[in-house]
């Protein structure tokens, strides 16, 4: 009789550590669990983190349901543009349009201006005769002659490893990219064939086309990666279902992830999003600043009404991180967050005019921060929290990794306090502030873009880092309440487990409302829905009743760009263009404060949003029976100095306790402090509830 399958496992990779998280609801068991990252070979920490779950709550691999993964590999190969050999097939005398894009430069100021890259060289791209127009009827036939000249070339003389189509307004027609796909699969079988129609059926070609290419780009390694976790997994004995998660946060098959990588392009940070969104409705706080610091990055995303913002395009591997057009531009719905390079592992030093500057290089996992013994030599993030008190070098990773102080205080007096003529403490202290106000003036532009104030927000803490420097980044914000969920250190990997599967797709029809084809526009939903509806009955994470949004981007005619408005429910006709109208007014209203009357609006996408049920677990346990007081330790606080804390062991914390501040909360995968001037209490889901005081602030 085989075992019955109740356990799931989430796993995500960070730059510096991979987290775990195992729940199995029948037997009541959530476990979680952290490793470093193995850069070289992210399964390998994948399958050692499994095993090791497996065997600390005596499950069986057969046991496992189903694991859900999220991933950097995407993100990583762009940025550090190790991707394939890929070829561009596009309409005759439209080949260089990855080239011109946009025709704008992203800083008119900058006379050194870097152009944007290109991920396709000029000799791989070809165009081919065939002519589908705006209206989707086909002016001139593909010619199938010319096609499988060109791809042989691209194949036999310059040894493509994947190839890209994307024709002129194949996003109305997909006939021609459909049989072009065909011939070249039928001529050249193991050719990784990506159609930008399938990928990105929406208009704007340089948008579509590039969005083709990176996905092509990215898709034979992330086959590989893929397909080796699938071997490695089932050699453990692991037959279930293994799931990605998208960058929109929704969950998707392997298959799917293989066929459109550049979907997972933000896998990977949409976790904890996801984590955030559903402790915000478990605890019914509405408006939530999700704070996640890991080891090489930080983000932060505006959670309200328990959903993350989310957008439909977004630039990967940018020149400039804080430049629009300085990268590529891809037509995918992500999570709305801001990045930025500061973690546990950024590398502190001085630079040519003397001054210190943290990060954007990081330590990642290898040789990591001083205070992990693994050859690092230039202080980080973390080695100056140990030196201010916040980590206690004892009980590191729940005791299993010791910090080594002194090595720490020789690499901060050798790097830094030397050369600045400056106390050790002062360095470190110096470290804290400069990562602390970079997260600070990030979360201010993101929220002052939507026309939000941090003050109206609560804020959620997680990541290794994230409960570490929460109460310091709390103060710049002015956030009066702070929540830190228990096993704050893993929550990405949580987020995997109460993400919902779903799927996102769109198709390009551009018209005036007034003069819409409704028929046309129904049936491109019902194509929707069927397509989402066999994705989703593929994937193994999820049960019930699928759950249907439809959406479309509008704009006043001759805007040049579009705002995503939710469409009323059931068949839509002309007898409704006043409440399609009437959507587009409110949306449009409540995020520029006005409307522009006697303008017509014009709808150049429709959108539709598929999703199952998400699972309902928690991290909360019954606190051990075990004294919560630990022995206090001297930690400095910003704006108060040094001073004696009280340090509490957090699986020992009830419900209902309240502790004044200074405190340190202790947990396996990280550790939380506040000030004086807050007050914390644990409620009733293990969440640590932080209010802090701001006197003379209304």
């Amino acid at each position: 009789m085989s075992a019955l399958k109740t356990a799931r496992i989430g796993v995500d990779i960070g730059g510096t550590f991979t987290d775990f998280v195992l729940h199995d609801e029948a037997r009541g068991i959530t476990r979680t669990g952290k490793r470093l990252t193995t850069p070289d070979d992210p399964s390998r920490a994948i399958i050692e983190g499994v095993q090791r779950l497996l065997e600390e709550t005596g499950t069986a691999a057969s046991q496992i349901h189903s694991i859900v993964h999220g991933t950097t590999l995407i993100t990583n190969t762009v940025l550090e543009r190790t991707g394939a050999k890929v070829g561009l097939i596009a309409t005759q005398g439209f080949a260089d349009t990855l080239e011109m894009g946009r025709e704008t430069r992203y800083d008119v100021d900058d006379l050194f201006q870097q152009p944007v890259p290109v991920i396709v060289p000029r000799n791989l791209r070809r165009g081919v005769p065939g002519r589908i127009m705006a209206n989707g009827e086909e002016r001139e036939p593909l010619d199938e002659r010319e096609l499988i000249a060109q791809v042989t070339d691209l194949v036999e003389n310059e040894g493509i490893e994947a190839l890209a189509i994307a024709f002129m307004n194949a996003y109305r027609n997909a006939a021609h990219e459909q049989r072009a796909r065909d011939i070249v699969k039928a001529a050249f079988p193991d050719l990784l064939v990506t159609i930008s129609s399938a990928v990105a059926p929406e208009i704007r070609e340089y948008e579509r086309t590039n969005t083709a290419c990176v996905n092509a780009y990215v898709q034979p390694r992330v086959h590989g990666y893929l397909d080796r976790l699938t071997d490695e997994l089932g050699a453990l004995g692991f037959d279930g279902d293994l799931s990605i998660m998208l960058s929109s946060g929704g969950l998707t098959t392997i298959d799917e992830a293989k066929n459109f990588p550049v979907r997972l392009i933000e896998s990977g940070p949409a976790a904890g999003a996801m984590a955030a969104a559903y402790i915000a409705r478990q605890i019914g706080e509405d408006h939530l600043i999700s704070f996640d610091m890991g080891g090489t990055t930080a983000k932060m995303c505006l959670i309200e009404h328990a959903e993350p913002h989310v957008k439909h395009d977004f630039e990967a591997g940018r020149l400039e991180r804080f430049k629009a057009g300085s990268g590529l531009p891809l037509k995918v719905t992500v999570i709305d967050m801001i990045e930025i390079s500061g973690g546990g592992g950024s590398i502190a030093a001085v630079d040519a005019l003397g001054l210190m500057k943290v990060g954007p290089r990081s330590a990642s996992s290898v040789p990591g921060p001083v205070a992990y013994g693994r050859g690092g030599t230039e202080p980080t993030v973390t080695d100056a929290d140990l030196l201010l008190g916040y980590l206690n070098p004892d009980y590191f990773l729940g005791g299993e990794m010791a910090l080594g102080l002194e090595a720490v205080r020789n690499a901060v007096e050798t790097r830094l306090a030397k050369p600045l003529a400056i106390e050790e403490e002062t360095a470190a202290r110096g470290i804290q502030e400069i990562v602390n106000e970079s997260m600070a003036a990030a979360t201010r532009m993101h929220l002052a873009e939507k026309g939000k104030d941090p003050r109206a927000y609560a804020m959620l803490a997680f990541g290794g880092a994230g409960p570490v420097h929460a109460y310091g980044l709390a103060k710049l914000l002015k956030v009066r309440r702070l929540i830190v969920p228990m096993g704050a250190g893993v929550i990405s990997a949580f987020g995997f487990l109460v993400a919902a599967p779903s799927t996102d797709s769109a198709r390009g029809y551009f018209a005036r409302l007034d003069r819409i084809d409704w028929d046309h526009v129904n049936s491109l939903f019902a194509e929707m829905e069927a397509a989402a509806r066999l994705m989703l009955a593929d994937t193994g994470s999820g049960q019930g009743e699928i759950r249907f949004q439809r959406q479309a981007d509008m704009r006043y005619h001759g805007q040049g760009f579009e705002i995503t408005v939710t469409l009323p429910e059931g068949t839509l006709g002309p007898e409704r263009t006043g409440e399609v109208r009437e959507a587009f007014d409110a949306t449009y209203r409540r995020l520029f404060d006005r409307v522009v009357q006697n303008v017509p609006v014009e709808a150049v996408n429709w959108r539709l949003t598929a999703s199952l049920p998400a699972q309902e677990i928690s991290l909360a346990h019954a606190p051990v029976d075990a004294p919560a007081e630990r022995p206090s330790r001297s930690v400095s606080f910003p704006g108060f100095g040094r001073m004696e804390t009280r340090v509490y062991d957090r699986y020992a914390l009830k419900p209902g306790t309240r502790i004044e501040g200074p405190a340190i909360f202790e947990e396996r995968e990280s550790s939380f402090n506040v000030g004086p001037d807050a007050v914390v209490t644990v409620d009733a889901f293990a969440n640590l509830i932080v209010e802090i005081s701001y006197p003379g602030l209304v």
